[in-house]
């Protein structure tokens, strides 16, 4: 089975895949994306369809259960891998400023292709890293998914961000970024072309934003030194977070686009990068439970002034041990 089911409380399709239930456990000692297995070619970064996508571009029937008060869709859109490395145990902290511009080449060439798709509606463009967040393959890589929907999280930045221009001629995010830079004490480190930050509003305690400078909406829009600084700024970070604790630090790492094939946001969106790292100390995970989870009610249990001041140190390390 694989549909869209309307949710009519929060207005938003959920996916249900109950196929992705029989992906097999990989045999030990072996990694479909390593070249020296066979199952792909030799690369430096390489796309892969995904073998169990929750999306497909030529969808099964819905199964018989919508009636006249619940909806179901077909679950029309793409599941690709990214391979970050041939190489099945390096990080992306290990990854050269070279190499690194290569996967954003390859991010942008995904995000252009996914986007011709007049029937995708959003692209995302992420990284689920560690085991505490559910990752089963170590083996370096990321994902990107085409949804035939703008995903509720998506929508409500849209709304927002349009909103706020309507009212103040402005752009929600660079204002946001204005404000981050005149306020100082939770700026992580910046360059030419992006910042990162550890947001006023932040949901997680190491929950740093990665925000462009220039006001772009899509990835593919960089120029080449923005691509290149872009894949610097990623590792830098990654980096970062595995210098707080002296260990691989889990995240997910969501790139937040513009839509794409409907209206288009270009005055009052930015593109920019969240990061969820799921522990709230060395040996503590934080969790989302009831209040975050039942209600959309966050809890940050530490300062972002003062976490903030954790990962510039963090950082500082991590650049004196390159």
């Amino acid at each position: 089975m694989a549909e869209l089911r309307w949710h009519p409380l929060t207005k938003d399709w959920v996916m249900i895949a109950s196929h992705r239930q029989a992906r097999p456990q990989m045999p030990k000692d072996y990694c479909p994306f390593c070249p020296s297995f066979g199952n792909v070619p030799d690369y430096d970064v390489l796309k892969y369809d995904n073998d169990f996508p929750a999306l497909s571009q030529n969808p099964p029937v819905p199964d018989d259960v919508a009636n006249g008060f619940f909806k179901t869709a077909e679950a029309y859109g793409k599941c690709e891998v990214i391979l970050y490395s041939p190489n099945h145990t390096q990080t992306i902290k290990e990854l050269s400023d070279s190499h690194m511009k290569k996967l954003v080449d390859l991010w942008c060439e995904r995000f252009e292709a996914l986007r011709a798709d007049e029937k995708i509606k959003y692209v995302f463009i992420f990284e689920n890293r560690g085991e505490v967040v559910g990752v089963t393959m170590p083996h370096p890589h990321g994902q990107i998914y085409g949804y035939s929907f703008i995903p509720k999280k998506i929508q409500l930045e849209v709304e927002s961000a349009k909103e706020y221009q309507e009212e103040t001629g402005n752009c929600i995010f660079c204002d946001m970024l204005k404000n981050e830079l005149e306020f100082e004490k939770r700026i992580i480190f910046q360059n030419e072309a992006f910042t990162v930050f550890l947001p006023f509003f932040t949901e997680y305690p190491y929950g740093v934003y990665i925000m462009a400078n220039s006001h772009k909406q899509y990835i593919s829009e960089f120029d080449e030194k923005e691509k290149e600084l872009l894949g610097v700024t990623i590792r830098d970070v990654a980096g970062m977070l595995d210098s707080l604790f002296g260990y691989s630090f889990p995240y997910m790492m969501c790139m937040h686009n513009a839509p794409v094939n409907g209206e288009n946001p270009e005055e009052y969106f930015h593109f920019h990068i969240e990061f969820f790292p799921p522990m709230r100390s060395a040996d503590k995970q934080k969790f989302n439970a009831s209040s975050e989870t039942g209600v959309w009610a966050h809890c940050n249990p530490t300062c972002p002034e003062v976490t903030s001041q954790e990962l510039r140190a963090a950082y500082q390390r991590y650049m004196a041990s390159k």
